[in-house]
């Protein structure tokens, strides 16, 4: 490569990491504008301010365990998947109503898995999940006379357990496209108008149909609301929720439904805290880990290396001001595992170097000169930086595929990693070493043996 061609590069990644490191910290950049702006005439704008994304164990937060109950329900095997989908689509909807940031959501089977970080009430926490109510249609029991009396008898009696003489059906709010409030004509009492989408409108029309003259309970968070006697079959997907609401009543029904009714009931089944003062302490020693590794490494680079230990050094300090700026960008959620992929990518990082400049130490004590051995040590080195990098990643990916939340941080921060120390170590220290061809290199040959 020309020199000149050689500069342009050097320069361009010293523009880049110009970007990287003020993204990474724009408060003196800001300052400085500040400052000038102050002086002068100018407008220079800030620099963007883009805050890293904190996973639970950095922040602090809440993990809760939800498990779906498919009991009561008349769903098919096949169709728990999507329905779970669903199911983590409306609490996620229902949570950012909330204001958290980047919540997430995870199904394991039957099992949903939620971390709130940032979050510091746990009734804060239940609240966000729990308001979001489960609406569901049920249809008489073929046996629903019987109940009833029977139901009568146990009631007047004070004693025994009453039955509920409606059965679950498949209308539940899971085909919910909108409610809001209105008013009945003749009474002008609130109430709560539903639009089923298509799939839930046959569905409506099905139950009705086979109801005419009998009464179709609504249930919302398994409390029965409303029980009308269904005239004659309804298409459409409309329906009607009445009830002695106030306005007030029915006005946040129609909200929380609207937020997302849920495609199934859900039962806690754990749920943990880490406080804020636990993260905050996990940060900084997690921070103060990698600043001394980095630091380990630098100092073991340019006292074994010399000269190409210091260009190194130098490369390796762009790589992580670009490393960090895309974690920003993305955004990846940094967890405490997420950290350990990256800092283990720093080594990767510094692993490439080394191979390239034991080829170059070898080509120069064979004689050759600097950029020779440059050349031929680039040449040599690339098949097993190519090859080491390579099952690094397939080992990342499949931990990114089949892996649990934290192993996937891990995974793909190390993935990310990965791929820009081999742009750090064949693209930045290669320009780097280039900037030293000269004739009068062999009068410092110390600086690279």
């Amino acid at each position: 490569m020309p020199k000149r061609n050689t500069y342009i590069t050097v320069i361009f990644i010293f523009i880049l990491a110009f970007f990287a490191i003020n993204l990474n910290y724009p408060v003196y950049f800001n300052k400085g504008t500040d400052f000038i702006n102050a002086k002068t005439n100018l407008k220079i704008p800030h620099f963007w301010e883009k805050p890293f994304q904190l996973g639970l164990d950095l922040q602090g937060g809440f993990y809760l365990v939800y498990e779906a109950d498919f009991s009561n329900t008349q769903v098919v095997e096949k169709d728990k998947a999507a329905i779970m989908e669903g199911l983590r689509d409306v609490i996620e909807r229902r949570i950012n109503l909330f204001g958290v940031k980047e919540p997430s959501v995870k199904i394991q089977k039957q099992r949903l898995i939620v971390e709130l970080a940032g979050v510091k009430s746990s009734a804060e926490a239940l609240q966000m999940i729990g308001q979001t109510p489960y609406l569901e249609f049920k249809e008489p029991k073929s046996n629903y006379q019987e109940i009833i009396t029977n139901n009568q008898k146990i009631y007047e009696a004070g004693k025994g357990e009453l039955e509920d003489p409606f059965q679950s059906t498949s209308l539940t709010g899971r085909y919910l496209v909108k409610s809001e409030v209105t008013f009945a004509s003749t009474t002008n009492k609130p109430e709560i108008s539903l639009q089923f989408n298509d799939e839930g409108a046959k569905i409506f029309e099905e139950l009705t149909s086979r109801n005419v003259g009998k009464p179709l309970a609504i249930y919302v968070d398994q409390q029965l609301l409303s029980a009308p006697t269904v005239q004659e079959a309804i298409s459409g997907g409309k329906a009607q929720i009445t009830g002695n609401f106030t306005v007030e009543e029915a006005q946040k029904l129609a909200r929380n439904l609207n937020a997302g009714a849920l495609p199934v009931n859900i039962n806690l089944i754990s749920h943990q805290s880490v406080g804020p003062t636990l993260g905050k302490i996990s940060l900084e020693k997690s921070l103060k880990a990698g600043m001394l590794g980095f630091l380990a490494v630098i100092i073991f680079m340019i006292l074994f290396y010399r000269l190409p230990g210091l260009l190194a050094s130098l490369a390796l300090g762009i790589y992580v001001a670009i490393i960090l700026s895309l974690f920003k960008l993305i955004p990846v959620t940094l967890t405490l595992a997420g950290i350990a992929g990256f800092i283990l990518s720093i080594g990767m990082a510094v692993d490439a170097n080394i191979l390239i400049f034991a080829r170059m130490r070898e080509e120069i004590k064979e004689g050759k000169p600097y950029s020779a051995a440059m050349e031929e040590g680039f040449r040599r080195a690339w098949s097993s930086i190519r090859d080491s990098n390579s099952n690094t990643l397939i080992v990342s990916l499949i931990l990114f595929t089949f892996g649990t939340s934290f192993v996937k941080g891990f995974a793909f921060t190390l993935i990310l990693g990965v791929l820009v120390s081999m742009f750090s170590a064949v693209f930045i220290t290669t320009n780097f070493l280039r900037l030293f061809k000269s004739k009068k290199e062999g009068k410092v040959g110390w600086l690279w043996r």
